[in-house]
């Protein structure tokens, strides 16, 4: 019986344009608030508990990241020691997955929904955006969906990725294509977490970590 009632009411929610107004109230209050707040652990706590993303251990959001989603979920994972820089789009509507130590510079766009251009109904298309472990995605960069950013791969700044990247791959340009190697005994701990809107941080704290 409970379970029927919870059907029903589910049901008569989303035919309701109230449901998706407080839906989209979410992301409003994300993307034009919570995004401009200078305290990082505000921001963090509003992302896991109202939007529902997933954020590692000594992970660093900064301000004015754009969040997209459906009005039931935004499909956002974020691994441990990441840097998500200032002004990134991350779309997820199809969901996008960030691994550990991966390091995403200003201004870059993460998709995962698109139109089909062939489709006489215009339809929407897509697949999660993958970026694994100690990847790097340059500033301005944009990765459409459907595409694995391998282990230690470069996606250098202003590229275009429509297809996915090979491990410890360096690729560029639009659209991108290998355009080098990575070293493949990365070490290193991001552990990056500036004060405010700025790159400052405490520098000596970090080398001891």
């Amino acid at each position: 019986m409970a379970g029927k009632l919870k059907i029903r009411l589910k049901q008569a929610l989303l035919k309701s344009s109230i449901y998706f107004m407080l839906a989209a109230a979410k992301y409003y209050i994300a993307n034009n608030i919570i995004a401009k707040m200078p305290i990082e652990s505000v921001r963090k706590a509003y992302y896991r508990r109202i939007m529902g993303v997933s954020i590692g251990n000594d992970t660093h959001l900064s301000m004015r990241i754009f969040l997209t989603g459906y009005h039931s979920r935004c499909q956002v994972a974020i691994g441990d020691n990441c840097v998500i820089n200032r002004d990134i789009y991350l779309d997820g509507r199809a969901g996008v997955y960030i691994g550990n130590n991966v390091n995403v510079s200003f201004q870059a766009c993460l998709l995962s929904l698109h139109h089909d251009h062939n489709d006489p109904n215009f339809s929407a298309i897509g697949a999660p955006v993958v970026i694994q472990d100690h990847a790097w995605i340059g500033a301005r960069a944009m990765i459409l969906p459907g595409v694995v950013v391998g282990e230690g791969a470069v996606v250098a700044a202003g590229a275009v990725v429509t297809r996915s990247v090979p491990d410890y791959a360096v690729v560029g340009g639009v659209p991108a294509r290998v355009i080098g190697q990575r070293n493949r005994d990365l070490t290193y701990v991001t552990n990056f977490s500036p004060f405010f809107d700025t790159d400052i941080f405490d520098e000596s704290h970090a080398k001891s970590s």
